[in-house]
């Protein structure tokens, strides 16, 4: 379980976030809301160890997690889907899932079969470089690959931005199949909030880097939710 308590982010002298706090159980998909800039990607930031905290704490698992730098946490299991996806454009397909086996022991590094099956199109084009994937494979791309590293906490930065349809729902999909299992926690920030509403159980919405709305999704008012993530 991931526990945030209290936390300040600063970027200078420009405070990011400010006393947030949110939890994420096995089982669950909890679902960051809120309109652009209000520190939703920040917090992510402070999750994976990307940016430093100011203040407060945050746990996993129960353990204090606060100042270990981003490998270390990735060893103990969060693995990240950035904004942007962060593929690496010149690799192929197979190197970039190969990029996740540094943090695994000798034994376990290889690609499970079951990244071919959540994302089919993978397997047929694994001597494609990453770069010459369009923008919804390269998704996919990103999410195998953060999958390969046998990941306890997913966290994904806005999976649908620019991609079709028809792959938001398959990435859809696989969220809900990897939820069902109850064994990984998924921390998701999305603008799309019909695709948001469908998949969380729980629901923090920020807005200029506070909470302001959290709870269970269903006890939630969609229309005070709806006022806080459109323009």
């Amino acid at each position: 379980m991931l526990d945030v308590e209290t936390i300040d982010l600063h970027y200078g002298a420009a405070i990011a976030l400010r006393g947030v706090s949110i939890n994420a159980r096995a089982g669950d998909v909890t679902c960051l809301l809120g309109r652009n800039g209000v520190g939703k990607t920040s917090l992510l930031r402070a999750v994976t160890g990307v940016h430093p905290v100011t203040r407060g704490t945050i746990r996993w698992n129960g353990d204090d997690i606060t100042r270990l730098p981003a490998y270390e946490r990735a060893r103990r299991g969060i693995a990240s889907v950035p904004q942007g996806r962060d593929i690496f454009p010149l690799l192929t397909v197979r190197d970039n899932l190969e990029t996740g086996f540094g943090l695994l022991p000798r034994r376990q590094r290889r690609i499970p079969d079951e990244i071919f099956e959540l994302f089919p199109i993978l397997g047929s084009m694994l001597r494609r470089r990453g770069g010459d994937l369009s923008g919804g494979q390269q998704q996919q791309l990103a999410i195998g690959r953060a999958l390969v590293t046998r990941p306890k906490l997913l966290v994904l930065d806005e999976p649908t931005e620019g991609i079709q349809p028809s792959i938001i729902k398959d990435i859809g999909r696989v969220i809900e199949l990897l939820r069902s299992r109850g064994e990984m926690a998924i921390l998701l920030v999305e603008q799309y909030y019909e695709f948001a509403r469908s998949l969380a159980q729980q629901i923090t919405v920020l807005d200029r880097g506070q909470v302001v709305m959290a709870g269970a999704a269903e006890t939630l008012d969609e229309t005070v939710l709806r006022g806080h993530v459109t323009i």
